[in-house]
């Protein structure tokens, strides 16, 4: 294990046919920090995200999580490995009440097998109700358990967001990659993010954060990465990105003091 790093990427790049979408980004992302990356649409910050989840596969450089090469090709391998994500999409099983939808996502870490669920033996049952009193812990966490047992689809569109971490939480991560959360929020809802976002650090979580609130984000990471075209232009503080040239010109624009960008 490395001391007080938890995910580092080397020379990582991804091509598809002639365009490249990423090359050769590198960052260290410490141990329960909230780790901002941000660019103009088409930097290749979903991109990276699909990679380091096992959508897709690197064609060069490489991952490391938790001091060890990270296996990626399959997203169940990268949940198991300790990372867990939410899209820029919501992506939640619509019929499904908002308490079976963290359950799923409690799944993955079960023991119970095939056998078991036919049979509904007592260990079975057993792990089905302590699933079930986990995933009401974490709806009570992000501040919807009121809304357990109403269907996804009929939940506001923030509380559905909240759902997602919920899902995402129930998988146990060690990395909590966020791919645009804030989107369509208003103010108010924004900052109750940025709160839920620093109590989910407290339980010495990481979080990856993809946003285009760049508020947001300056106020609440230790760190920020710019990507454009697929290069890494910029790393570090809050405070010295936004003050770089080339953030500048690229990203912020001339009020780069804060604000939303495009």
């Amino acid at each position: 294990m490395s001391a007080g790093v938890l995910l580092r990427a080397e020379a990582v790049g991804k091509k598809f046919g002639g365009l490249t979408a990423l090359a050769e980004v590198s960052f260290v992302i410490p141990r329960q920090s909230i780790y901002g990356l941000i660019g103009p649409n088409g930097a290749g910050k979903t991109t990276l995200f699909n990679l380091l989840t096992g959508i897709y596969t690197p064609d060069s450089g490489r991952f490391e999580f938790d001091g060890a090469p990270l296996a990626g090709g399959a997203p169940d391998r990268s949940c198991a490995a300790g990372i867990a994500r939410t899209f820029q999409n919501i992506r939640l099983f619509a019929s499904m009440t908002a308490l079976e939808n963290v359950m799923v996502g409690r799944h993955v870490r079960t023991r119970a097998g095939v056998f078991g669920a036919i049979l509904r033996t007592r260990d079975e049952r057993a792990e089905e109700q302590a699933i079930a009193a986990r995933a009401m812990e974490l709806l009570e966490f992000v501040g919807i358990a009121h809304r357990a047992h109403h269907v996804a689809r009929h939940l506001s569109y923030g509380d559905q967001r909240r759902l997602e971490i919920a899902r995402a939480l129930a998988t146990e991560p060690q990395l909590l990659a966020l791919d645009e959360p804030a989107a369509g929020m208003n103010e108010t809802e924004t900052a109750q993010l940025g709160e839920l976002l620093r109590r989910i650090r407290a339980l010495d979580i990481t979080i990856l954060l993809i946003e285009h609130d760049v508020k947001l984000v300056m106020g609440l990471c230790d760190r920020v990465a710019v990507l454009e075209y697929g290069r890494l232009i910029a790393e570090g503080e809050p405070e010295a990105v936004q003050r770089d040239p080339r953030v500048i010109e690229a990203y912020l624009g001339a009020e780069h003091g804060g604000g939303e960008a495009a």
